[in-house]
């Protein structure tokens, strides 16, 4: 079995796993054992897909990378210096792929990143997060929502709900990752001033910043989606389902 990636973002050619939905359960999950003999990432193939989706995957790259980043250990290791060369290879050849379509390279760079942030690499000693796929997935059971973007519009309130519990991580990405001046900041504003800078990006890159910019209807049964999202065990937040309900309010 082999993989010629058309759509970067997943980095599924690189690892075993595959998401599967249950229409009738309303349930999306991931299934295991999907090995590659050879995967093909090759920026041509790529150029016939829809802007909306090239950059979508690449934001899900991005999530994936994050996703990875903030969970235990908190201390400085090597994996997590590798993950942050990544973050910053993503957001740059994201930009540059807006600015040019046609540039080759930077959709070379945004493909392998992909591959990156999900063949297992990035996760070497790593308690992962994955919290914000949880909730993005059950949404998109009960809405069938662009993956890349349901991530978008429920990262910034994620992270802003579980911001404190991990301050010193989300300090260092803020410097590491978006190269903000520490000066005159405590751990916490600059943790915070991290996810703006996130927020920032989500909106410079015409990603859907919230649920309703999503298009996802307010009238959704929340409850029973939050009650529905598995809570991980890796992330900062140590979740419940009335926490995850109350980050979908946020995200409104």
């Amino acid at each position: 079995m082999g993989a010629v990636v058309t759509a970067f973002g997943t980095g599924a050619e690189m690892n075993n796993g595959a998401v599967i939905t249950h229409v009738e359960k309303k349930q999306k999950a991931p299934l295991w054992g999907a090995f590659y003999d050879f995967a093909i990432l090759d920026p041509a193939y790529t150029m016939s897909m829809s802007m909306k989706q090239v950059i979508s995957g690449a934001f899900d790259a991005l999530s994936h990378c994050m996703e990875t980043y903030f969970g235990q250990p908190m201390e400085d290791n090597l994996t997590d210096e590798i993950n942050e060369a990544v973050m910053r290879n993503v957001i740059k050849h994201i930009r540059a792929t807006l600015a040019d379509p046609e540039d080759r390279f930077a959709r070379s760079e945004l493909i392998w990143a992909a591959a990156m942030a999900e063949n297992g690499i990035l996760k070497i000693g790593k308690a992962t997060d994955f919290q914000c796929h949880m909730m993005e997935h059950q949404m998109g059971a009960y809405t069938d929502c662009n993956h890349g973007m349901g991530l978008s519009a429920l990262h910034v309130a994620y992270y802003r709900f579980i911001c404190e519990k991990g301050a010193d991580k989300f300090a260092k990405f803020a410097q590491r990752v978006w190269g903000i001046d520490p000066a005159e900041k405590s751990e916490t504003e600059l943790a915070r001033a991290g996810i703006d800078a996130l927020a920032d990006f989500i909106k410079e890159i015409g990603m859907p910043a919230n649920l309703r910019e999503l298009g996802v209807p307010m009238g959704l049964p929340w409850k029973e989606i939050a009650d529905s999202v598995v809570l991980t065990p890796g992330g900062y937040g140590k979740l419940t389902h009335e926490d995850v309900l109350k980050i979908f309010e946020a995200s409104k």
